[in-house]
């Protein structure tokens, strides 16, 4: 009952990039780098089995982000001329690649941290890819001119290393889509479709992960904008309650979105926030029994998966560190609070 994980991404240590960044530059190149990503996966997942946790990743510990890392390793892209871009209906703004030519995997995307995590780690392994609709809002269509059709076309690639990281032995296999919270109605009328293709013949454990965004000043500023209730989730659960995905991850501690809106994943499992990504304060063990109990009232207990309300790749190694153990101590006493309910 109330298995644990995180959203995906852990802060990179020192020695393998710029820290405290979400966009961070490598402290190494070749076979060095290589194996500096290597190290910094098996810490993590360490430190994830040490913290207590049900539900281990690779951290994202080889991908200097979470949708350029896919990306580097598909033809068709021209990373070489990046263009300044405005990226979540210009939240903020990012220098993305651009993409020039029909799209098609080169080979292996994450065979490397897939098959390094699977063969250190015993309980469950989750792999992240970005979604087809985030990558979409993250490049400069300069080929495609319809966001749609290059979204399909992603879906497709995104399927072909699914499938391989299903071979992998990886468990849970979860699409990040932050732009569902975003472009909601395009998210319920094309976005979970994209979704379903990218996902399409797993028989693993399919999930979403639809956020707020990391915690940076970008995210944060946006959120204040968003008033006393967050309710854009609300167009996009419905779709995702008929679609073929398994579960589904959102926010939930520190945040305004209504409660209820749980209910809107009948059928679903869901994963539920209680560590908030936005704040260095670490949560007690109390907070998040408190935020699962609250849960608890939309979302039967069988289904509801203690995880962090997005990635905590741009914190401090430390305060991530405490906030697994924050989530895994929160969760045991919640499984003491509610075994019996």
């Amino acid at each position: 009952m109330f298995e644990t994980s995180i959203a995906g991404s852990l802060p990179k240590p020192a020695w393998l990039a710029e820290t405290n960044k979400l966009w961070p530059q490598w402290r190494a190149e070749g076979d060095a780098l290589r194996q500096a990503k290597a190290d910094a996966t098996l810490l993590w997942i360490k430190a994830q089995e040490d913290a207590g946790l049900d539900i281990v990743c690779d951290g994202e510990q080889s991908r200097q982000h979470f949708v350029h890392g896919f990306l580097e390793q598909v033809e068709g892209i021209d990373f070489e001329h990046k263009v300044k871009m405005g990226i979540r209906d210009n939240r903020y703004d990012a220098m993305v690649p651009q993409v020039v030519s029909a799209l098609r995997l080169k080979g292996r995307v994450h065979a490397f941290e897939a098959q390094l995590a699977r063969a250190h780690t015993k309980k469950k392994l989750k792999f992240t890819l970005p979604g087809p609709m985030t990558i979409v809002d993250t490049v400069a269509d300069r080929f495609y001119g319809d966001k749609v059709k290059m979204a399909f076309a992603f879906a497709e690639l995104l399927n072909q290393e699914a499938i391989a990281l299903q071979a992998d032995g990886v468990d849970i296999i979860q699409f990040d889509e932050p732009a569902f919270n975003v472009y909601m109605k395009d998210a319920a009328d094309w976005g979970v479709q994209a979704l379903e293709r990218a996902a399409q013949g797993l028989t693993c454990t399919t999930a979403v992960h639809i956020c707020y965004g990391y915690g940076i000043k970008a995210n944060t500023d946006w959120k204040s904008t968003l008033g006393d209730e967050w309710r854009q989730y609300e167009t996009v659960f419905p779709a995702l309650a008929r679609s073929r995905i398994d579960q589904v991850s959102l926010e939930c501690i520190h945040s305004h979105v209504p409660p209820d809106l749980m209910k809107l994943l009948a059928g679903k499992d869901v994963m539920v926030g209680v560590i908030d990504v936005a704040s260095d304060v670490v949560e007690t063990p109390e907070e998040v029994a408190d935020t699962i109990g609250r849960a608890l009232e939309f979302v039967p207990k069988e289904r509801l998966f203690p995880c962090t309300n997005c990635g905590l790749a741009p914190m401090g190694r430390d305060v991530a560190w405490r906030k697994l153990e924050a989530l895994a101590a929160g969760t045991k006493l919640a499984r003491e609070r509610f075994a019996a309910a």
